[in-house]
């Protein structure tokens, strides 16, 4: 099969490989599209280190090729999106069968763009900081992959106000119409929000900003921590100082979740499509390459301000 290695000198070459086999509980998928999401930034740069060669990709859609043992054969046929432990930039690839969610309805590129941030938004609205009506909600990254479903996640859960960060003035209609009131650029913040407070802040940025972010949560406001753009330096949180205001700061890694309790992640990722497929929520599908241009993907990924998903056309 066709397929993209990064390779032990740390550049990508088009490669012939081996199609993988898959193993009891696993379906084997035919790619058509996969998605493109920060992971493939971090091992592009070395922060999680694989085994080389290593075929990378996290998020596939496809059809179903072949199952492994205890999976139902009248799986086989079957339109899927998948979330991957690796090797969706390639014609096949494995994944958990219980990870691979039917995408009848859903084009593929929509479906390859569904990938690890529609259940990561999902869980971040709505079981992690469990936003309510009339919460005030303020996300980071806001026109990014999960940033921009977080806010029709939040709309849907009755959020009284959406405000986001990242993005330009430019972009403030683009933004209002996933649901967003308002949108600030990242050198404005905090100092453009003025005294506002917020009951729900979505943080995947990290260091001075996390610590911005706590002084401007409400009495009780939940704090939610999943990534770290900006830095990997540690930032120290004072419990006394939350409990003074009864706010909370939480974490939520889907990645982890999906290896210690992936039918948790597959029960928000199932309501999430359920959404989609009623059309109560998009996703904007920016930009589409060839499995040969990766590179120059990532590297725009890495970037920053690019908006929506991008997709990587395999098949």
């Amino acid at each position: 099969m066709k397929a993209l290695v990064l390779g032990s000198d740390d550049r990508f070459t088009l490669a012939t490989a081996e199609a993988p086999t898959p193993g009891p509980g696993e379906v084997s998928i035919r790619v058509e599209y996969a998605g493109l999401q920060w992971g493939d930034v971090l091992v592009g740069n070395g922060h999680f280190p694989t085994p080389r060669p290593f075929i990378p990709g996290f998020e596939a859609a496809g059809t179903i090729a072949a199952v492994g043992e205890g999976v139902d054969p009248a799986r086989i046929g079957t339109p899927v999106t998948a979330l991957t432990a690796s090797g969706a930039f390639a014609e096949f690839v494995t994944a958990p069968a219980v990870l691979a969610f039917p995408a009848e309805g859903l084009d593929p590129r929509t479906a390859a763009a569904f990938g690890w941030a529609t259940p990561t938004a999902y869980d971040l609205i709505g079981t992690v900081t469990r936003v309510r009506p009339g919460d005030r909600v303020l996300i980071h990254a806001a026109l990014g992959g999960v940033g921009s479903l977080a806010a029709q996640f939040a709309r849907a859960a009755g959020a009284a106000r959406v405000v986001g960060v990242g993005g330009t003035a430019e972009q403030a209609d683009y933004a209002a119409g996933l649901g967003y009131d308002h949108l600030i650029s990242r050198s404005a913040f905090p100092d453009a929000l003025a005294d506002e407070r917020f009951d729900v802040i979505l943080d995947p940025v990290g260091g001075p900003a996390r610590l911005a972010n706590l002084d401007r949560l409400a009495p009780h406001g939940r704090l939610a921590v999943y990534g770290n753009m900006a830095t990997f330096e540690p930032v120290r949180i004072n419990a006394d100082d939350l409990l003074m205001t009864g706010a909370s700061v939480l974490t939520h890694n889907s990645h982890l979740l999906s290896r210690t309790h992936p039918e948790r992640l597959a029960a928000g990722a199932t309501e999430a499509l359920r959404l989609l497929t009623d059309r109560r929520i998009r996703i904007d599908v920016s930009a589409e390459y060839e499995l040969a241009d990766v590179p120059t993907a990532i590297q725009r990924l890495a970037a920053g301000g690019t908006r929506g998903k991008t997709v990587i056309r395999i098949g």
